[in-house]
C-alpha cells in the first residue's frame, strides 16, 4: 500500500509539526515551479509531503497559484493521495467559525486558471461527477473527530476567483444554491488531482460567515486572521490523526481515472507532449506497446 500522503496547506498553515527525518525537496516540473519547496518527512508509519499552496510567508495569491506545478510535483514525489487544508467562509448558520467541513462536491466559478494537464496535443476527459474520494473523506472525517473538531460531513464548496471577497449580492446568490462553504483554492486543484490519479479530499476550516450574514460584521482580514490561528493548530492535529489511519489509495476509483480517459491515439501524441506528460501517462503508453 502507498503510504505517502500529500498535504496542501492553506491560509495560516505553513508547517506541519511532529515530522521526523525532515528534508526540503525542490522539484522541477514541465509547468514551472511549485508554490514552495516541498517538506518531506515521516509522521508515524506514513511519509508526508507538505506544500504550502501560498508559499511560506503567504506570497502567492489564490489566482496566481501554479496549481499544475503543485500537483505534478507531489505526484512525482510519489504521493498516493492528497488532503487539502482550506480556509473557507461559512454559507450556513450551523457552520460556525472554527468548524470543519469535509466537503463532497464543488462548484467551480474560477475564470482565469488552467484546469487541466491535457491542453496541448493530448486530449483526455476524466470522470468528475464525484470529485472527492469517499474513502479518504471518511478517514479525514474520523481523524477530525479524534482531533476534537466540530465536524460537518458532506457539503458543497463554491470556489470563486478572488482575491476579493464576495459582494453581498453574490453571497446571497451562492447561499440560495444550498452551498456549505466558499473559498478560493480548491479549483482547479481537485480537477488536477483527479487527472493525476490521486484521491483527493478537502478539510475545509471555516474562518467566518461570508457577508450574507446580517448579524455579523462583513468579512475582514483581522477577524479572519484570529480564527486562522485556531484553525491552524486544529489542522495539524487532524493531519497527525489521519496519517495514522490512511486508507489504501489503490481502492479509490480516482487511482484509475485515466484508464479510459485518454482520447488521442498513441501514434498521434507528439514527442514534446510525451516528454511533458511522461510522469502521468507513461503507464498507459507502455500498456499499448505490450
Amino acid at each position: 500500500m502507498n503510504r505517502v500522503l500529500a498535504v496542501i496547506g492553506g491560509s495560516g498553515i505553513y508547517t506541519i509539526d511532529g515530522l521526523s527525518s525532515v528534508e526540503e525537496v525542490v522539484v522541477d516540473t514541465p509547468f514551472g515551479s511549485p508554490s514552495d519547496a516541498i517538506v518531506r518527512g515521516k509522521l508515524g508509519d506514513a511519509t508526508l509531503l507538505f506544500l504550502p499552496r501560498h508559499g511560506r510567508g503567504h506570497r502567492v495569491p489564490p489566482h496566481k497559484i501554479n496549481y499544475r506545478a503543485n500537483i505534478c510535483a507531489l505526484k512525482k514525489l510519489g504521493a498516493g493521495q492528497v488532503i487539502s487544508l482550506s480556509a473557507v467562509g461559512s454559507m450556513k448558520e450551523d457552520i460556525a467559525p472554527g468548524d470543519v467541513v469535509i466537503v463532497d462536491q464543488y462548484i467551480d466559478l474560477t475564470k482565469r486558471r488552467i484546469s487541466t494537464f491535457f491542453d496541448d496535443d493530448v486530449a483526455a476527459h476524466v470522470g468528475f461527477s464525484d470529485p472527492v474520494c469517499s474513502t479518504l473523506a471518511e478517514a479525514a472525517a474520523a481523524a477530525a473527530e479524534r482531533a476534537g473538531a466540530t465536524l460537518h460531513r458532506g457539503g458543497t464548496y463554491v470556489c470563486m476567483e478572488g482575491p476579493q471577497f464576495s459582494t453581498r449580492a453574490e453571497s446571497l446568490l451562492y447561499r440560495s444554491w444550498g452551498v456549505s462553504v466558499i473559498g478560493m483554492t480548491s479549483m482547479p486543484e481537485a480537477k488536477l488531482a483527479r487527472e493525476a490519479e490521486m484521491p483527493y479530499a478537502t478539510m475545509a476550516l471555516a474562518t467566518d460567515y461570508d457577508c450574507w450574514h446580517e448579524t455579523e460584521e462583513a468579512v475582514s482580514v483581522d477577524s479572519v486572521l484570529s480564527v486562522l490561528r485556531h484553525n491552524a493548530e486544529l489542522a495539524k492535529r487532524m493531519v497527525t490523526e489521519l496519517a495514522a489511519s490512511l486508507p489504501d489509495p489503490a481502492q479509490s476509483p480516482a487511482s484509475r481515472a485515466l484508464e479510459s480517459a485518454l482520447i488521442t491515439p498513441t501514434e498521434s501524441i507528439s514527442a514534446e507532449a510525451r516528454a511533458r506528460l511522461d510522469w502521468l501517462i507513461h503507464p498507459y503508453l507502455e500498456k499499448e506497446h505490450r
